[in-house]
C-alpha cells in the first residue's frame, strides 16, 4: 500500500537540532520555518530532500507520526555512496533550510494487526522506529522488535530502545562483523504466526528474513530496501542518454545517475526512493544496453524499461523514450 500526503509542491524545514546518535549516523530535527505545525504523517513513511549539493535523497522519518512540531530522520554518513549522506553530515548545520517534498509512505504498517514483528539492520531501524513510537502512542504493545547492528557504537537509538518500558519487546543482536555470529531468525520464523512481518535493512538481512518466512502468507510480510547492493557492479563510467521525443543528448558522468543528470538539464522525472525499490521512476528504454541496479523490474522487462535512478549504461549510449 502507498500512502502520500496532499501536497506535491516543495516546502523548506529548518534543521532545529544535529545530534550524533550512532557511528556516522546523525540525527536531524526538522520544524517549519514559520513554527507552523507540520502535517502528521503514516508510519514508515520517508520524505526526499534536496541536499546541499543539489541531490535529492529519500530518508525514513523516524520521529512519532502524531507529533506536529518537527519531523526527525537520521542519516548515515556513507562514504563509499553517491554523496547524498555526506553532503548532508557534513554541510548541513543547525538553523539551515532544507528543500523538501512532502511525506510519502511505501511501506505502511497495517492498522489492527493481531501483532506485529519489526526486524531492523543498522540504519533500517528509521521506519521501524516510526512504528514503535506509534504503537506505544496508542497503548499498544502487541509487538517484538529484533535488531541486528555490528556494535553498540554502531547502534542508533541504543538508550530509547533499551528503556525499561521495552524490556522483552526489544532484543538488540551485535554480529561484529563476523557472519558466524549473525542472529538466527529461523526461532522466530519456524512456525507462521497471526502477526504482519515488517522488515528494513542491508541487503543479507532482508534475504535472510525472506528466507525464513517463505512459508508465511505473503501479505504479511512487508520489506523496504536500501535499494540494490552496488558491489555486484562495475565501477561507474560516464555515457549519453539520448531523448527520443527530442533529440536532445544529455551526458551521464560516473559521479551522477540518470535521474539527477536528466534534472541538471531541467527535465523533470517521476521518483520516490531513488534507490531502485519503488518502481516509480520507471522509464521506456528503446535502444542500447543497460546494466540494471534495481529491485522492481522482472526480466521479461530489462529490455524494454529501465529505472533511472540507479541503473546504468553497459554500452556508450542509451535511448529512452522522453
Amino acid at each position: 500500500m502507498q500512502e502520500t500526503s496532499t501536497s506535491d509542491t516543495w516546502m523548506p524545514l529548518r534543521v532545529a537540532r544535529k545530534q550524533s546518535v550512532a557511528q556516522d549516523i546523525v540525527l536531524f530535527e526538522l520544524t517549519h520555518p514559520d513554527a507552523k505545525p507540520l502535517p502528521e504523517f503514516t508510519p514508515g513513511a520517508h520524505i526526499t530532500v534536496q541536499v546541499p549539493n543539489g541531490m535529492r535523497r529519500s530518508y525514513s522519518l523516524c520521529s512519532l507520526p502524531s507529533d506536529t512540531h518537527s519531523w526527525h530522520i537520521a542519516v548515515k554518513r556513507d562514504a563509499r555512496g553517491r554523496g547524498g549522506s555526506c553532503s548532508m553530515v557534513d554541510t548541513v548545520q543547525e538553523g539551515d533550510l532544507l528543500p523538501t517534498l512532502p511525506w510519502a509512505n511505501l511501506f505502511a504498517l497495517q492498522d489492527n494487526a493481531a501483532s506485529y514483528i519489526f526486524v531492523a539492520g543498522g540504519i533500517g531501524i528509521t521506519p521501524i522506529l516510526s512504528m514503535v513510537r506509534h504503537l506505544l502512542g496508542q497503548g499498544q504493545d502487541n509487538f517484538k522488535l529484533y535488531y541486528c547492528s555490528r556494535d553498540a557504537a554502531s547502534t542508533a537509538f541504543m538508550q530509547e530502545l533499551s528503556a525499561p518500558e521495552l524490556a522483552g519487546k526489544v532484543h538488540i543482536h551485535h554480529d561484529y562483523g563476523d557472519l558466524a555470529q549473525a542472529f538466527d531468525f529461523w526461532p522466530v520464523f519456524e512456525r507462521p504466526q497471526n502477526a504482519h512481518v515488517y522488515c528494513c535493512g542491508p541487503t543479507g538481512l532482508m534475504d535472510s528474513v525472506r528466507d525464513m518466512t517463505g512459508h508465511w502468507p505473503t501479505e504479511r510480510i512487508h520489506f523496504e530496501s536500501f535499494g540494490a547492493a552496488q558491489t555486484a557492479f562495475a565501477d561507474n563510467s560516464a555515457f549519453d542518454v539520448v531523448l527520443n521525443k527530442s533529440g536532445e543528448r544529455v551526458q551521464v558522468p560516473a559521479n551522477l545517475s540518470i535521474l539527477d543528470a536528466l534534472r541538471a538539464c531541467g527535465h523533470s522525472v517521476s521518483s520516490s526512493c531513488e534507490s531502485g525499490t519503488c518502481g516509480s521512476c520507471r522509464t521506456g528504454l528503446l535502444a542500447g544496453q543497460a546494466e540494471h541496479r534495481d529491485l522492481v523490474l522482472r526480466p521479461d522487462e530489462q529490455a524494454r524499461h529501465i529505472m533511472v535512478c540507479v541503473s546504468r549504461a553497459r554500452t556508450p549510449e542509451l535511448v529512452l523514450d522522453l
